[in-house]
């Protein structure tokens, strides 16, 4: 029997060995791919909506950008910006919503406006009530690691499982079940590029911690430095070649920009898998 996530309502997100994939609504000014793109909460609404349509398993909402240098928001003027589409999206989508942040404030308030999944950037250490927020709610939660700097010298993997251990540990401490934490290693943060795509070659060794991963690689600067595409949106055939090596190392969830081509690559991917296995 395949893995699954409970969500609040009752129903559950299956995990298989094709990766679901999450679509981004970014509602912020200055996110590093398409900040400022949707303008207001009918826009932002409009594109989620889209990317359910797409195919989208989860649609993902955020509203601070977590880009290097990014200008931080208080919790008041990030649940302005998610809350009505949140809502909006409720309304007109039967996907499941998630809620990209790290502030227990907003994690609460969002699933209280119909959100059902947490995914907390700062792996419950930045603020560790958010996985109480998540186990009174028994809804999921989304662990993914993060640093303040940047460290050439670093053992990634290391760091990146210990991290992770101390994430899960917040999370099962506070009533999470270990069935209901997905970890991400969080490629693109606090991280070189030889880093981040030494944690894609190595994916599967996130396994240790018993709990599906999520990757998240999409439009990164690192396939920005490897292709010579500079801006974020040329960098769709590198995402999508990131995420298939990724799913091959046992990725659960793939989070994306760009829904309907990353569906279209993992069909391909798995009927290959498949076909493979049929002639053993």
């Amino acid at each position: 029997m395949s893995p699954a996530l409970t969500l609040p309502d009752g129903r559950s997100l299956a995990l298989s060995a094709t990766p679901l994939v999450m679509g981004i609504v970014n509602i912020t000014p200055d996110s590093f791919s398409d900040g400022g793109l949707l303008k207001n909460a009918e826009a932002a609404i409009a594109h989620g909506a889209r990317l359910a349509a797409e195919g989208a398993a989860i649609v993902d909402i955020g509203g601070e950008s977590t880009r290097p240098g990014h200008a931080t928001v208080d919790a008041a003027t990030e649940m302005a910006r998610v809350l009505p589409v949140i809502a909006g999206l409720k309304a007109r989508i039967d996907t499941p919503i998630s809620i990209d942040s790290y502030k227990a404030e907003v994690a609460e308030a969002a699933l209280a406006a119909g959100a059902s999944i947490v995914n907390d950037v700062w792996g419950a250490q930045r603020d560790p009530r958010i996985a109480e927020v998540a186990a009174r709610a028994g809804a999921p939660i989304i662990l993914m690691h993060n640093r303040d700097t940047i460290d050439a010298s670093l053992d990634i993997f290391e760091e990146v499982l210990r991290f992770l251990e101390r994430s899960v540990a917040i999370a099962t401490q506070a009533g999470v079940p270990s069935s209901q934490i997905v970890v991400d290693p969080g490629i693109g943060f606090g991280k070189t590029a030889r880093q981040n795509l030494n944690l894609i070659r190595h994916l599967d060794r996130l396994a240790v911690l018993g709990c599906p991963i999520l990757l998240g690689a999409s439009r990164k600067s690192t396939l920005g430095r490897i292709t010579g595409r500079e801006v974020p949106a040329e960098r769709l055939a590198a995402s999508i070649a990131a995420h298939l090596y990724g799913a091959s190392r046992g990725a659960a969830i793939i989070r994306a920009h760009d829904v309907a081509p990353h569906i279209d690559a993992l069909k391909t991917w798995a009927a290959i898998e498949d076909s493979m296995k049929a002639d053993l």
